[in-house]
């Protein structure tokens, strides 16, 4: 709703605060309801927004984080003061980090209360995670806040809560209520264009290139950038590859190497080594994207993206920027590149072959009788589970398995790790959930993230989303027990035992099984599909012995 939205005059703070949402085209609340947000939420469903209520604060943040990535809207979540609000700081510190868009409502103690058993000083809480916050104590202005909010989250790309005091929201506005919402206000610009002087740099770099690598971020896959990536590739004969939010995006292609980072595929990594030029499209170079600078030793850094950083994560990003949107930035780079075609003969078949065929990791561990090698439970899930599927990667040890899947595009595999924190899985498949109701989402979690909020399994079964939760389970917490080991320190208090999942997702009110052979996935996936829309987790119990390429790479130093 782009018009001036108006309701009766002078309304209640919270019934104004609601329609304000609403006029900022809200359509889910995530939630968890108490004293300061619950009449401003009531009011808001009243408006004709879906709620869904978690059973805990931190699980309606995440839900809504992901809500914000699979619809490219913003994000809306809501939780009631002190207690409510800490809750939250680990969903709310991942969202900024992913630069996620979300506005979250929070009640504030009662400013006239000489006593509120649930007050804290909100402010340093939320700033402390890099999310911005808004103290709402002026009734004139408290409509002027929502705007505000909705700005920073669109135009920033961060999320933002507001805090609202209890008294102040059952207290009468002193004027009509009249509301322009965000959209009207946001300046309406075109694509980012670059300049010649900087594209004649990319261009000479180019030519004294030998081994190019183009890596595409989600910038590249906002602006649509994909042919041209490929045809930059195509004029440089050079090798295609993304960071782990963009991964899938050529998996088509005979060159598209796989992730760039410490997940890369073993001949991605092979090929990232040799590479002389990286030219990073709408990808930030972060410590991920070039496994803390140690993929692209050799390679001088091109960085063509609207907003290039010249220091991230510590490092320095690139050695030539063009500031362009991704599709203009390639473009006007073609342009001048020499059209008789590239002389560097990187690309062949026995490569092309190799690419297609060869192993995520080759690495031979010994076998674990009654369980599965997560590489080959990821294989066979990767087998059932249909490419235009939505799938959700958690974090932790078994996200680097998880990301292997092959042949899935970007759209529809989502992941939100950075800041490196499990228990989230299962809140963004939630999420997801919500935000493409019409498909079944699949959820591939471990079994230490999983039960940091298994109580949210009730919420899957009340709200009936569709969902299959495969958790790959090896009765610990992998990373930590790979690194106690290493370490020759005792693994007492990262081992958990394995446990019957399948009965919790049962005792939750879903359907749960077992898995622990890579022969039975046929079944239980026809299974899982004749039984019909609902939600079932798979246990599948796999071996804790295998460790991944980065596990592996962080142990030998």
């Amino acid at each position: 709703m782009n018009s001036v939205t108006a309701i009766n005059a002078n309304p209640v703070a919270y019934q104004a605060l609601a329609a304000a949402f609403r006029a900022e085209d809200t359509e889910v609340l995530f939630a968890l309801l108490g004293d300061g947000n619950m009449h401003w939420a009531a009011s808001l469903t009243d408006l004709g927004v879906r709620g869904v209520y978690a059973r805990h604060e931190h699980a309606a943040c995440a839900m809504a984080t992901m809500y914000a990535r699979a619809t490219g809207k913003v994000g809306v979540a809501s939780v009631t003061c002190g207690p409510g609000l800490t809750q939250i700081m680990t969903a709310l510190t991942t969202a900024v980090q992913a630069r996620i868009p979300l506005v979250i409502f929070a009640g504030e103690s009662p400013m006239h209360a000489g006593f509120y058993n649930q007050h804290v000083e909100q402010r340093p809480l939320v700033v402390a995670t890099g999310a911005h916050y808004i103290t709402a104590h002026s009734l004139p202005r408290m409509t002027d806040y929502v705007r505000e909010a909705f700005f920073l989250a669109r135009t920033e790309r961060m999320p933002v809560v507001i805090g609202v005091p209890l008294d102040l929201q059952k207290q009468m506005l002193p004027k009509p209520y009249d509301y322009a919402p965000s959209s009207s206000v946001i300046p309406r610009t075109g694509r980012v264009m670059p300049n010649e002087t900087d594209v004649d740099r990319v261009v000479n770099a180019i030519k004294a290139s030998k081994r190019v690598v183009v890596v595409a971020g989600l910038g590249a896959l906002y602006s649509g950038a994909q042919l041209d990536c490929e045809a930059l590739a195509e004029a440089c004969d050079g090798m295609l590859a993304t960071t782990l939010p963009a991964r899938g995006m050529f998996d088509h292609h005979p060159f598209g190497i796989g992730i760039s980072g410490g997940y890369c595929r073993a001949t991605g990594h092979r090929l990232m080594q040799e590479a002389d030029l990286l030219i990073a499209v709408g990808a930030s170079l972060a410590h991920f994207t070039t496994d803390g600078g140690k993929l692209f030793s050799k390679a001088q850094k091109v960085q063509i993206d609207t907003q290039p950083l010249g220091l991230k994560h510590g490092r320095q990003a690139a050695d030539i920027y063009l500031r362009a949107d991704a599709v203009e930035g390639i473009r006007a780079v073609l342009d001048k590149l020499p059209k008789e075609g590239s002389q560097r003969n990187w690309r062949s078949d026995a490569l092309a072959t190799e690419i297609a065929d060869a192993p995520a990791d080759p690495t031979t561990f010994p076998p674990q009788p009654g369980f599965i090698d997560p590489r080959d439970a990821v294989a066979a899930i990767d087998r059932v589970v249909p490419k235009d599927w939505e799938v959700i990667n958690s974090s932790g040890h078994c996200a680097y398995f998880t990301a292997q899947l092959r042949g899935r595009r970007p759209e529809n595999f989502n992941v939100i790790r950075d800041f490196g924190a499990i228990g989230n899985g299962l809140s963004y498949a939630m999420g997801a959930a919500v935000a493409k109701p019409d498909r079944t989402i699949v959820l591939l979690d471990g079994d230490g993230s999983l039960l940091m909020h298994a109580q949210e399994l009730e919420t899957v079964r009340r709200h009936g989303l569709k969902m299959l939760i495969c958790v790959l389970n090896d009765g610990a917490y992998g990373s930590e027990i790979h690194k106690m080991h290493s370490d020759a320190i005792s693994d007492e208090g990262a081992v958990h035992g394995r446990g019957d999942l399948a009965a919790v997702a049962r005792g939750f009110g879903l359907r749960g099984r077992t898995l622990n052979s890579s022969d039975q996935f046929e079944l239980a996936f026809q299974e899982f599909l004749e039984v019909g829309p609902g939600a079932e987790l798979w246990d599948i119990h796999v071996a804790d012995n295998v460790t991944t390429p980065v596990m592996r790479a962080h142990m030998s130093h």
